[in-house]
């Protein structure tokens, strides 16, 4: 039996590079898997990889209430219900000091950041209630427990959703709905690429190697070390953990 045999997860951001590792992780364990994102070609991509007989995909935006919806309502009715949210989607936004931001900016990262997990928490809700309880994981950053003048929205955002965490951690316990935060340092994925580009433009090796030298197990995480945390959370060995943030960052926020 895999750990999370016989559940659904639905994992929005699917396509990305943490979500789909999560989604192979999650699916060797024995989960049936929809993945949530934007772009249908990717998304197909995405799918195919993870394997279609355990793996569908919806095309959705998830600053959408109605498109929140949808996809709860496609998990419920093409697999019965939902057990596991790994609420992942987001966004880095621009990079630049702190009162170059326009408003736009920061609506579009706190939309899809903060209003797409609100949302997905509270779509996913009421189908954990109807299965007798669920995990709920939300990926927030090590930019959730610091800051940073140069990201000051995305910062903002990702320290909202510790709140948002720990608020729904305390309306789900009654329904044995366990809520908790995972904060990655930089990992190698395509937004890392983006945030060493608009750090040191033309210079993002020099990007590369000064976050390195800011994390004390010295390399950047891997997508597989993030999604072998949010397995753990996800499972029913963490049926005892909920409110938590839990640092997967290479001992990033030590120092």
């Amino acid at each position: 039996m895999g750990r999370l045999e016989g559940k659904v997860a639905v994992i929005t951001g699917g396509a990305g590079g943490i979500g789909i590792v999560a989604a192979k992780r999650f699916a060797e364990e024995g989960a049936s898997i929809l993945l949530v994102d934007l772009n249908e070609a990717s998304l197909q991509s995405a799918a195919a990889e993870v394997g279609s007989n355990v793996c569908h995909y919806c095309v959705a935006d998830v600053t959408q209430r109605e498109d929140n919806e949808r996809m709860a309502q496609q998990a419920a009715d093409t697999f019965g219900g939902v057990d596991i949210f790994l609420a992942n989607a987001g966004i880095e936004g621009e990079i630049k000091p702190f009162l170059e931001f326009s408003d736009e900016m920061f609506d579009k990262v706190m939309a899809v950041n903060v209003r797409g997990v609100w949302l997905g928490v509270q779509v996913m809700f009421p189908l954990m209630q109807k299965r007798g309880g669920g995990s709920i994981v939300i990926t927030s950053s090590v930019a959730g427990v610091r800051g940073s003048e140069m990201l000051a929205p995305y910062v903002t955002s990702k320290h909202a959703v510790v709140g948002l965490m720990r608020s729904a951690a305390a309306a789900g316990a009654q329904h044995q709905i366990r809520v908790n935060s995972v904060h990655p340092s930089p990992v190698e994925t395509r937004m890392m690429r983006s945030l060493e580009e608009g750090i040191f433009p033309g210079q993002a090796e020099l990007a590369h190697e000064n976050f390195t030298a800011s994390i004390p197990l010295g390399r950047y995480g891997e997508p597989i070390d993030i999604a072998n945390m949010m397995l753990y959370l996800a499972s029913d060995e963490a049926s005892f953990i909920t409110g938590g943030t839990f640092m997967a960052d290479g001992g990033m926020t030590l120092r």
